[in-house]
């Protein structure tokens, strides 16, 4: 095949105590998924999950042992941090059912969805999509992905973030509204998953804005620790 221009990178995350890389398709990501961010951000009930997606290349991998380095976005005032546990699709598929979902799953990693929130706010109101704040440059920084048989991740394992040694969001895994089967069975009605896609399952409550200089520690049990410093 002749391209007309070179063709773009492929966007890849390290693998976990691995030399390989897990080649990124799609970055889908859910929206208030854990019961007391859902309150945070103004829904009531168990809603249906909904879902947005990022560009590939929005991915800023950071290698174990490692501080990512972020560039603070243009066009905001307002970034705001979001920390998620991330799936990892290695077997794709349409209208998987919940209970052959966990099948489907390649690994799991450490993310943060990072948000322009005044950018996601002014178009929430104009009934706009959310494209300019939630998929820009670098939006996804995200650490090595476990494997599904070596990751260490119990149902209820703690996720947490801390920004300059303090505090900001902490919650367990079990307190998602749709866990992670059953997103991918809502997920894969409207698409078809592929190898190489990212679900970014939502984050819990505590999110708020960072500054340029910020320290930010993320970490899921059992998977690690993701360090990203805004520059």
């Amino acid at each position: 095949m002749q391209f007309a221009i070179p063709p773009a990178a492929i966007a890849a995350v390290p693998v976990a105590n691995s030399d390989a890389y897990f080649p990124v398709h799609r970055i889908y990501c859910v929206g208030r998924n854990y019961v007391e961010h859902a309150k945070e951000m103004g829904a009531t009930g168990r809603e249906a999950p909904f879902f947005f997606m990022k560009p590939a290349d929005a991915v800023l991998p950071v290698p174990a042992g490692t501080t990512g380095e972020m560039p603070y976005p243009p066009m905001t005032a307002d970034l705001h941090h979001e920390i998620e546990l991330v799936v990892a699709i290695g077997k794709g598929g349409s209208n998987i059912t919940a209970a052959d979902a966990l099948q489907h799953v390649w690994g799991y990693a450490v993310g943060l969805d990072m948000t322009r929130r005044d950018l996601q706010g002014e178009a929430k109101k104009l009934g706009r999509p959310w494209c300019t704040g939630k998929g820009f440059d670098y939006s996804a920084p995200i650490g090595p992905i476990f494997p599904a048989q070596e990751a260490k991740l119990a149902g209820n394992a703690r996720i947490s973030l801390v920004v300059n040694g303090a505090p900001r969001q902490g919650s367990t895994i079990d307190k998602m509204i749709w866990n992670v089967a059953e997103t991918i069975e809502h997920l894969s009605k409207f698409y078809t998953l592929q190898p190489g896609d990212l679900i970014f399952t939502g984050t819990p409550e505590g999110v708020g804005a960072v500054q340029k200089g910020d320290q930010l520690e993320g970490a899921v049990e059992g998977l690690g620790q993701l360090r990203v410093k805004l520059v």
